[in-house]
C-alpha cells in the first residue's frame, strides 16, 4: 500500500522548526527534546515524525498532531467525549458536530483535541478545535473539532505497515 513511502532523515534545522511548531501547539513538556527526526512521507506534506518513543502526524508546515496510539501524549489534550452512533462516522474522517458530543474537557479555538468515545474512553480521532469549548457547549448545532487524523487514515494504516 506504501510502498512508495519516503523515509529520511532531516536536519537539525528543519528539526528544530519542527520543535517549535510542537511547542507552540502542545501542552508544556510533554515532548522529549528531539535531535534528529525520521520522517515517513506518506504523500507530499504529510507525515508521521519518529524520533525514539515519540510520534506524530504531520498535516502541513503549521500542523503537527500526536499519533493516535501514543496515550501517555495523549492523556495531556484536551477532549471531547461522543455518542457511540458517532463513532463510526469520525472513524471514517468526518469532522465532529456538536449533536454527538456528550462530554466536554476546556479547550480555547484553534487548540489541538483528541475525541474520546463515551463507553470506553478510547481515543478515536485528534484534531483542531473549530471554536471554544464554552461556546460549543452552549450551542445544539454545528462544527466543533476538525478531525485531522482518526482511527484508520493513512497515516495509522501506514504506521501499522513501518511498525513504529
Amino acid at each position: 500500500m506504501y510502498r512508495n513511502l519516503k523515509v529520511f532523515f532531516i536536519s537539525k534545522r528543519d528539526t528544530s522548526q519542527i520543535s517549535e511548531v510542537i511547542h507552540k501547539s502542545w501542552p508544556e513538556n510533554i515532548i522529549p527534546k528531539i535531535k534528529n527526526l525520521k520522517v515517513f512521507e506518506i504523500e507530499e506534506g504529510k507525515r508521521l515524525l519518529q524520533f525514539e518513543d515519540f510520534t506524530a502526524v504531520q498535516i502541513n508546515q503549521n500542523i503537527i498532531l500526536p499519533f493516535l496510539s501514543k496515550l501517555e501524549i495523549l492523556k495531556y489534550f484536551p477532549f471531547v467525549k461522543v455518542d457511540m452512533g458517532a463513532v463510526k462516522f469520525i472513524c471514517n474522517g468526518a469532522k465532529v458536530m456538536r449533536p454527538g458530543i456528550v462530554e466536554f474537557g476546556v479547550f480555547k479555538k484553534g487548540d489541538i483535541v483528541t475525541v474520546k468515545d463515551q463507553t470506553h474512553a478510547k481515543t478515536l480521532a485528534v484534531g483542531i478545535a473549530l471554536e471554544d469549548s464554552e461556546s460549543a457547549f452552549s450551542k445544539t448545532n454545528g462544527l466543533v473539532i476538525d478531525n485531522l487524523h482518526h482511527i484508520s487514515d493513512r497515516f495509522w494504516e501506514a504506521n501499522k505497515e513501518i511498525g513504529l
